[in-house]
Order: structure tokens, then C-alpha cells, then sequence
């Protein structure tokens, strides 16, 4: 019988490969943990226990997926980033300063029970919901 424990990885398909893996990196404080031959198109950020996979549309691997996700037609809804205890005005002013748009702190149900969370854009339009570890 199969009991899910975690999110493994997700996968983003953009055609901003590179400015894509910086936002991650650089906002979201993920690190590139692998990236394979340029051909291939394929970056790994680790993200905790998980990891976010970056795919270039353009290269091999993202070709495979068809056209390019657009503002209209995203690979997906959202996804959720669990994160650190966090005080939410200084999380919010932070990704601000980095020119993220963010919504407003709302309590929601997700996989550790209802806690505070908020949603923001990442660089390629795809909705990231940040939310605190319990």
C-alpha cells in the first residue's frame, strides 16, 4: 500500500532558465544542489527536504513538455514552500524589497494543520504559497 510522507521535488518548466534559478536562489534562499549538461536544460535547487527542478524549455529535457507556460497557461496552480518560523512584517517587507508582490497573511489549512501563510509570484508567474514549519 503506498503512504505518501512529503513532497519528493516539483518542476518548473520557464523560459527564463537562468533569472528563474536566481529568484529561487537569491529570494527564496534555495541553493542549486545539481545541474546537468546545458543541452539538457536542468537545474536542482535544494529546498529543504524537497527540491524545485528548473527546466529550460528550450533545451532537450524541456522540449519534451511542449509549449512554453505563459501567463494564461501555467504548468501549475500553486505550490507550497514550508519555511522557518518567521515574523510576517519582516517577511513581507523583505520580498518587498526584493520586488516581489505579495498577497496578505491569511490562515490556511495545509499539511501541518492551519497555520499563517501568504502568496507571491515567483519571476515566471508561477504561485508560491510561503508557509511556517509547526
Amino acid at each position: 500500500m503506498i503512504k505518501p510522507k512529503a513532497i519528493d521535488h516539483i518542476v518548473l518548466r520557464t523560459v527564463q532558465y537562468q533569472a528563474l534559478i536566481n529568484f529561487y536562489c537569491e529570494v527564496l534562499g534555495c541553493v542549486i544542489e545539481r545541474t546537468l549538461p546545458d543541452e539538457i536544460g536542468l537545474t536542482q535547487l535544494r529546498a529543504g527536504s524537497a527540491l524545485i527542478d528548473i527546466v529550460d524549455v528550450n533545451a532537450t529535457l524541456g522540449k519534451a513538455g511542449g509549449h512554453a507556460p505563459q501567463a494564461t497557461g501555467n504548468n501549475l496552480e500553486h505550490f507550497c514552500l514550508q519555511i522557518e518560523k518567521f515574523d510576517e512584517n519582516e517577511l513581507k517587507s523583505y520580498l518587498q524589497a526584493k520586488g516581489v508582490e505579495v498577497g496578505e497573511f491569511e490562515e490556511r489549512y495545509g499539511a501541518q494543520g492551519m497555520g499563517r501563510s501568504l502568496y507571491l509570484k515567483d519571476i515566471a508567474g508561477n504561485n508560491i504559497e510561503l508557509c511556517a514549519a509547526i
